[in-house]
């Protein structure tokens, strides 16, 4: 199957996705029926290249599967999101770019090794944020010590959509000798020493089993991400994509299917006779599309030019947009169906709870648009504060 293939395959299991969200919205349980529809499908290979199984998508086909996936699940598309952070981030890292950084022969064929599995249906997930610190990688205590020809590792992590699900994690770690922040990622398998403490219970994309997972494990070297130590930090610079634009997809499908829901809730209520009600799902369209527009945009860029500091501003923009527009959106179609679609199993009262926390999951929107106004007045959004910027 191709990229283009599985744009088609994801927005064939909207429906499907949409009919089960409640149930998982409700109980805040992790939606394995939905991944098992998304692997039964081949896009858990969605990133992974033709030749070894997979569908070799581009960013821009990413960005409209999530798109979809979004439309029917938003909790899914998530938990999908950051599969293909995975995914995404060793199948379409340039080689030169990766042999500059020091990439070995032998982490190259361990990252075949890692989509292959993909491709064939296993499910990974990103470990990065840690309770007081968030996203930052600067911030990230998780350490680890080098021991017995691998690694040692401990710490905790939280946020981690798809914990106790995910085949293996993609781990931020800062290296404990290290007097400054040197921060390396490792792909570590679950299992012993991965412990996940069920503290997932919020607002939001509740289904997307976003619990704390506990780290005490010993790797391989073959862990280690590149095969060398200490990259973290400035690919989260260089190529900010899988950090930041890659969510601007998932948010505008969130914010697709609250103007749906809020068509159908119209409909039900007789309430398309009111100017006003037209006049907000007008306003949420025009919205969308053109948040649409700029994600489609920003993962064009990806695909022609990533790294480059024009495309990084359009990943910034895409996140910033995408997730205002997701909560202005739902929060306007809530406002026009009225109180009676603000019941519990309603679908815009959950489409509403998920829409809000696209300004607050990394970069948030105030992070975003910091980033923004600082490389608008022509500074280096990189250096400016004297805080990292991850």
């Amino acid at each position: 199957m191709s990229g283009a293939e599985g744009v088609t395959a994801a927005r064939g299991l909207v429906a499907e996705l949409a009919g089960r969200a409640e149930e998982h919205d409700r109980a805040g349980i992790f939606p394995k029926a939905d991944i098992d529809a998304l692997r039964d499908h081949g896009l858990l290979g969605l990133m992974a290249p033709e030749h070894l199984g997979g569908m070799g998508a581009t960013f821009g086909e990413y960005a409209e599967v999530a798109m979809a996936l979004g439309e029917g699940h938003g909790a899914t598309a998530l938990i999908f999101n950051m599969h293909a952070s995975v995914t995404g981030a060793i199948a379409r890292t340039p080689e030169p770019l990766a042999r500059a950084l020091g990439a070995t022969d032998a982490w190259f064929d361990r990252r075949d090794e890692l989509l292959r599995d993909a491709a064939r249906g296993a499910l990974y997930s990103v470990a990065m944020s840690e309770r007081g610190a968030g996203s930052s990688l600067s911030a990230t205590t998780t350490s680890y010590v080098a021991k017995d020809g691998g690694y040692r590792i401990t710490g905790s992590k939280a946020f981690v959509s798809g914990a106790g699900h995910a085949d293996a994690y993609l781990v931020a770690a800062r290296d404990a000798s290290a007097s400054e922040a040197r921060v390396s990622y490792f792909i570590v398998p679950a299992g012993d020493g991965v412990t996940v403490e069920h503290s997932w219970d919020s607002l939001g994309m509740r289904a997307t089993g976003s619990h704390d997972v506990h780290l005490d494990v010993v790797v391989g070297h073959e862990a280690l991400v590149g095969g060398v130590e200490g990259i973290a930090l400035l690919l989260a610079q260089v190529m900010p994509q899988w950090l930041v634009a890659s969510y601007a997809a998932v948010y505008v499908g969130v914010a697709k299917a609250a103007i749906a829901a809020a068509c159908v809730h119209a409909d039900r209520r007789e309430l398309h006779a009111l100017p006003a009600v037209r006049a907000r799902i007008g306003r949420a369209d025009a919205a969308v599309a053109a948040a649409e527009l700029v994600a489609l945009e920003a993962a064009r860029r990806v695909d022609e030019a990533p790294g480059d500091p024009a495309t990084n501003r359009w990943v910034w923009r895409a996140k910033l947009l995408a997730g205002q527009t997701a909560f202005d959106v739902a929060s306007s179609m809530l406002e026009a169906a009225g109180t009676s679609a603000s019941r519990k199993g309603e679908p815009l009262e959950r489409l509403f709870r998920d829409a809000r926390c696209g300004s607050l999951q990394p970069a948030t929107s105030d992070v975003c648009a910091d980033w923004l106004g600082l490389a608008t007045m022509g500074r280096d959004p990189s250096r400016w504060d004297a805080r990292p910027r991850w």
